[in-house]
């Protein structure tokens, strides 16, 4: 009974080990696509977004562009985690509702790009995760997905090892 606990346990650590290099590299792989994160992604006329990027690497400077609404230029600088630059722009009030491109430009050469999305009044709108206690309402994350796929598929060689085993010790006894 040990061994079998030993072995699923060792089994759930290998995948969830694999399913967080996973997630590390994949964050990693986006940065150099050069992604933008904005912080909303939605937002409001007279909200101030923040940006966040990897695409400047570790010194983190640069600059973005929100002219397409109309906020101009903003700086970015180093930010509070490894390789991630942040800066920071406001949404002028006269800011129609749709989607906007926003852009940096990195001092070590990169860009990055990325989406924000105005809306009107979201405040009178239902927003974010409804909580019912069944399932969810978010869509699916792939790098879940494939850790879940890859804890499975470990289990079940896992466990085709442990009735092998248990098989051929029956038969020889």
């Amino acid at each position: 009974m040990r061994t079998t606990a030993r072995l699923l346990t060792g089994t759930a650590l290998a995948a969830a080990s694999l399913g967080m290099s996973l997630a590390a590299s994949t964050a990693a792989f986006a940065g150099e696509r050069g992604e933008l994160d904005l912080f909303p992604s939605t937002a409001e006329p007279g909200e101030t977004v923040t940006v966040n990027t990897t695409a400047c690497g570790k010194d983190g400077h640069g600059r973005g562009d929100a002219s397409s609404l109309g906020a101009g230029e903003f700086r970015l600088r180093p930010g509070d985690y490894k390789d991630n630059a942040v800066g920071r722009f406001r949404v002028p009030e006269h800011t129609r509702a749709g989607s906007y491109d926003i852009f940096v430009r990195c001092d070590n050469g990169r860009k990055a790009r990325g989406d924000l999305r105005v809306e009107h009044h979201r405040e009178h709108q239902p927003s974010g995760h409804v909580r019912t206690g069944v399932g969810g309402s978010v869509g699916p994350d792939n790098t879940q997905i494939a850790a879940g796929a890859v804890i499975l598929a470990t289990a079940a060689v896992g466990g085709t090892c442990l009735l092998r085993r248990r098989a051929s010790g029956a038969q020889g006894g």
